[in-house]
């Protein structure tokens, strides 16, 4: 049974999007305002956010691994909403590693971004949700985080932490009136999985991925991950014996 608000109606909700230049954050912004939303969209990219939001939408580009812009961010909205309803974490990076092509600065960069941004967020968000007594926090990592997965290396690790994260703050906040929403995709087309030089089964369009994002919400899941036809199985290979899984993944490396 799922502790979390269920949203269905999104008009005039205040929504602050971090990661919305492109991908599943600017799809989810184009789903939201079409929904009736009051939008705030982030990136580092300020042109494309411009793209993204059309005219209503509060444009705030940041970098999520300054986490007094984040704060600035926040007095912002405050001051212009009144209160914040809900914040999704989409801010990611992602470059293909294997362990013997070892790049730290690419590693540092992946979970500076990919998991201490989310820290920096939360440092912003929590004090205005626990004044508040509700919110929504919106995360999103991946099914990469479930076992440890070839060419994973800069990015499986900080999304395993990132669904670690998540459950305990649905287990802290629950009881604060704070839902918290871990989004698990599978494989989606964006900027980021055009580096990828193998089949990905079960490919979404970032705009399915949105509606599946809103559909959980709406549900009130903890987890909703997508496609279920691939994360099942991502689950399932998660929850093997070692000798089983590290077999299966040594074969789908080669």
């Amino acid at each position: 049974m799922s502790l979390n608000p269920r949203i269905t109606d999104w008009h005039e909700k205040r929504v602050w999007i971090i990661g919305a230049s492109s991908g599943i954050g600017a799809a989810l912004a184009t789903q939201l305002k079409q929904e009736g939303a009051r939008l705030a969209v982030s990136a580092r990219r300020e042109a494309d956010l411009h793209k993204v939001a059309g005219e209503d939408a509060l444009i705030m580009p940041l970098d999520v691994t300054h986490a007094d812009s984040l704060k600035w961010i926040r007095d912002e909205l405050l001051i212009q909403w009144g209160r914040i309803d809900m914040v999704v974490y989409c801010a990611g990076v992602y470059t293909p590693m294997r362990s013997w092509t070892f790049d730290l600065s690419v590693v540092r960069e992946g979970l500076e971004t990919n998991l201490q941004g989310a820290y920096n967020l939360l440092d912003a968000i929590l004090p205005c949700y626990l004044n508040q007594a509700n919110g929504g926090i919106c995360l999103l990592a991946s099914v990469a985080g479930y076992a440890g997965l070839p060419k994973a290396l800069a990015y499986g690790p900080g999304k395993a932490a990132l669904i670690n994260l998540a459950q305990i703050l649905y287990t802290d906040l629950s009881a604060k009136g704070i839902g918290v929403y871990l989004v698990n995709p599978g494989f989606v087309d964006t900027r980021l999985t055009e580096q990828n030089d193998f089949h990905m089964p079960s490919l979404l369009s970032a705009e399915q991925a949105a509606a599946e994002i809103v559909k959980g919400i709406g549900q009130g899941h903890f987890e909703i991950h997508f496609p279920r036809r691939f994360t099942y199985w991502m689950k399932l290979l998660s929850r093997l014996p070692d000798s089983l899984r590290f077999l299966l993944l040594k074969k789908a490396a080669e």
